[in-house]
């Protein structure tokens, strides 16, 4: 030992009052202290062998000390990794991997807080160690997918993907495998994203802010990385043919049929017979918010709009998430526009404006209503196009992203070259920035708006 123990100066009058903290013993408290000093001297010269037998000892009878007692103990631990490759010692190699598996489940134990971190940091550290042998840390991700569920960090979210894809390119599992990981990935960041968006941000410090604001653009970048190593597995065709045996040998598994009808529903592949077949079954198993939801995308599909009608009415009136209510209200939107409905279809996409404030895209729709209305105006039902307008308008300043801004100024510029001529609004009576009522359905106040 390198290091000359230093006289402990008044560690009597405190041991009791740390014996909690420390241990239930002040006898055992006093050796703690001592140890702490020692190890915390080394740790610090990065004299990492030194360190470590005062360092186990606090381990292993004052586990509860110090949180810096495990994050230190790691590099302890993998600097006598490192220590052991050197000189060939399997014996010490297997012993301290077992070692710095087991620190992570006792810190799990000590500080609960933190056991979701700790599922995810053990995997990752095995991924590191057999970085070419998925066999030992893809269990481990499973383990802190199944454990940790939404609460686990995305960095080991997209890792577990990461791990799945290795798994199965070594042949210890076969494509299926990836397909399902990637359903239960998706989801995780997608539920991590959306909660991250909808936290109340009034009371969080610039800091906090900050770090909101990296964590969310973190999760985005797993997110298309997800998507972009997903792609390669992930056309219709190749669902399709994984699937099909799958269902028919089991077309009453109620979890075969919620994974099926998802993932193709992601995958834009509501077209396939087989997701018909799914979401029918789907449907008559377990008739819910969700399945009412699939049903009605399905029969928009075959173009069965009163029938979707029917479902997605279902559907709004049960689900919760915003992302499925706003994507039903759209729905529904254009199931009640294509049978005629128009006031109907307006309804819907308002009530979609309404669970979702900053999606344009529902007043573009209710636009693309009124081009093709013609009310009764004395102008050949131009009027209409005036409203049209307002709305594309209204989505630009709800909705500033690209595809919206794009989409709306397009609209406009087809609307406006369809207004009435200034010579035939003249003859009404009617001006450039004149107040007017658009009737029949539509039934909106705007402005009179004319071309040459």
């Amino acid at each position: 030992m390198k290091f000359v123990m230093l006289a402990v100066v008044m560690v009597a009058t405190a041991l009791t009052a740390n014996a909690q903290k420390w241990n239930s013993n002040p006898d055992d408290s006093a050796e703690c202290v001592v140890n702490t000093s020692l190890y915390s001297q080394a740790y610090k010269l990065k004299a990492y062998g030194d360190a470590y037998g005062p360092w186990r000892q606090v381990v292993d009878n004052c586990p509860r000390s110090s949180k810096n007692l495990y994050i230190r103990g790691v590099n302890i631990l993998k600097a006598r990794l490192i220590e052991a490759n050197k000189a060939g010692n399997k014996e010490r190699v297997d012993s301290t991997i077992n070692e710095l598996m087991a620190l992570y489940d006792t810190r799990a134990t000590y500080f609960p807080e933190d056991a979701v971190e700790c599922l995810g940091k053990k995997a990752y550290e095995m991924s590191q160690i057999f970085p070419k042998n998925p066999a030992k840390f893809y269990p481990l991700y499973v383990e802190a997918i199944e454990k940790g569920g939404k609460e686990l960090d995305a960095t080991y979210v997209y890792n577990f993907f990461d791990a799945t894809l290795a798994y199965v390119d070594k042949g210890l599992g076969d494509t299926t495998l990836i397909i399902d990981n990637y359903d239960i990935v998706s989801e995780l960041l997608e539920n991590e994203l959306m909660e991250l968006l909808t936290k109340d941000t009034t009371d969080r410090t610039e800091k906090q802010r900050v770090a909101d604001s990296t964590k969310l653009a973190n999760i985005r970048a797993y997110m298309a990385k997800t998507e972009a190593a997903f792609s390669p597995f992930a056309s219709c065709e190749q669902l399709v043919k994984i699937y099909t045996k799958k269902f028919e040998a089991d077309p009453t598994n109620v979890t075969l049929l919620k994974k099926i009808t998802n993932i193709m529903r992601k995958k834009g592949c509501t077209n396939e017979e087989l997701f018909f077949k799914a979401t029918e079954a789907l449907y008559a198993l377990e008739p819910s918010p969700s399945t009412a939801y699939l049903m009605g995308q399905m029969c928009i599909s075959k173009d069965k709009f009163s029938d979707a009608v029917k479902y997605l009415k279902d559907a709004v009136d049960g689900l919760e998430g915003q992302k499925e209510r706003y994507l039903s209200y759209m729905l529904l939107g254009q199931a009640y526009g294509e049978t005629g409905s128009l006031a109907a279809a307006r309804s819907a996409y308002y009530e979609a404006a309404k669970v979702d404030g900053t999606k344009g895209d529902p007043y573009l729709r209710i636009a693309m209503l009124y081009a093709k209305s013609r009310p009764d105006d004395g102008m050949g039902g131009r009027s209409a196009y005036w409203a049209a307008v307002d709305k594309c308008v209204r989505a630009k300043s709800v909705d500033s992203s690209p595809e919206t801004v794009e989409l709306a100024n397009k609209l406009i510029g087809s609307y406006s070259s369809a207004y009435p001529k200034q010579s035939d609004a003249f003859m009404l009576d009617l001006i450039d920035g004149q107040g007017y009522h658009v009737g029949g359905w539509i039934g909106e106040s705007t402005t009179v708006r004319t071309r040459k």
